[in-house]
């Protein structure tokens, strides 16, 4: 594990890993962050947009095989509020097809899929330490290196292209410039911040699922009379509590419901603008309509408050809210 100034470093490191360059096609969802794509579209790859599922909003595994041509050199799936994709389905294909699989486990460090850690099954796993996820530095991340081949190509890109990491272990005697790199390191105060949360990680964890436990049951009524839809992971998934999110009906209501949580002096969010609909994803050539799930529960999704130090009666003064906007 190679700590990085940014998930965005640890991408950039990934893609530069792989060696993805002109020509190459990367297979995503279009519902992630702009980092995810940008760090391999830097090496000349076009992305290639994959729809997501209705119920974990992570790409849909059953879509991928379709998605892979003779161009395609990496499967990025992102494991969306800390909840695993279909990893054995990804898996099995990307060693089908000879495919190398970045995990985008950024709101996912501690999470697990069949017991196993996101961020362990492919080839590289990133990871964030944002000031919006469970464990913060402000800034930073972390690179997973999980197959042997690529551990000193890892610590060399990270140093600038450099073997400093073998000087500063005393296997050479001086460090030069052997390959491309730069500077990917996080400072040594980011890092020591970090460290206190890594220590305190457990405890940050369960304070999350206990307030995301709260939101769950607040809200089961809502949901049950179709207000509603309240996120849900597959029983193989462990999430760690990233993200609640609900659905509402449609843009316009989420639109509403915003605009009356915030007369109360609460701030509920949407998130990711899809990847495909944007300027440049215009420029790749792609148009709304073409993936419809993404494109329709992007709109509907609302993230309500949750950070370690809300309390349970915060919670449920969120969920007052919502259901007075609904049963009003």
């Amino acid at each position: 594990m190679l700590l990085t100034h940014s998930c965005t470093g640890a991408l950039e490191m990934a893609a530069l890993l792989c060696e993805v360059g002109p020509g190459d096609e990367v297979i995503m969802p279009s519902y992630a962050f702009v980092s995810t794509v940008n760090a391999f579209v830097l090496r000349g790859a076009r992305p290639c947009f994959v729809d997501i599922r209705r119920d974990t909003l992570n790409l849909d595994e059953r879509l991928l095989e379709s998605a892979i041509n003779e161009r395609t050199k990496v499967i990025v799936p992102m494991h969306y509020a800390g909840v695993g994709c279909e990893m054995d389905t990804v898996m099995a294909l990307a060693k089908q097809y000879g495919l190398y699989v970045v995990e985008d486990a950024a709101q996912a460090l501690g999470a697990k899929y069949r017991d196993r850690y996101l961020g362990t099954f492919g080839e590289l796993g990133c990871y964030s330490f944002h000031e919006t996820k469970n464990l913060i530095s402000g800034e930073g991340g972390a690179l997973a290196v999980n197959i042997p081949e690529f551990e000193e190509r890892a610590e060399i890109i990270r140093q600038k292209g450099t073997n400093r990491a073998q000087f500063l272990r005393g296997e050479v005697d001086k460090y030069s410039w052997v390959s491309i790199g730069s500077s990917f390191l996080p400072s040594e105060i980011v890092a020591a911040f970090l460290l206190a949360q890594l220590e305190n990680e457990q405890m940050i964890n369960a304070k999350r699922m206990a307030l995301w436990a709260t939101y769950h049951d607040a809200l089961a009524d809502l949901a049950q009379e179709g207000f509603l839809v309240r996120p849900h992971w597959p029983e193989q998934c462990t999430p760690t509590a990233h993200i609640y999110y609900i659905l509402t009906a449609d843009i316009e209501e989420r639109q509403a419901l915003i605009e009356h949580l915030a007369a109360r002096d609460i701030m509920a969010v949407f998130h990711y603008v899809p990847l495909h609909t944007s300027p440049m994803g215009r420029k790749f050539g792609y148009r709304p309509g073409q993936l419809p799930v993404t494109e329709e529960l992007s709109e509907r999704i609302l993230r309500l408050p949750l950070y370690y130090s809300l309390t349970e009666p915060e919670v449920l003064r969120v969920t007052n809210a919502v259901r007075e906007f609904y049963l009003a």
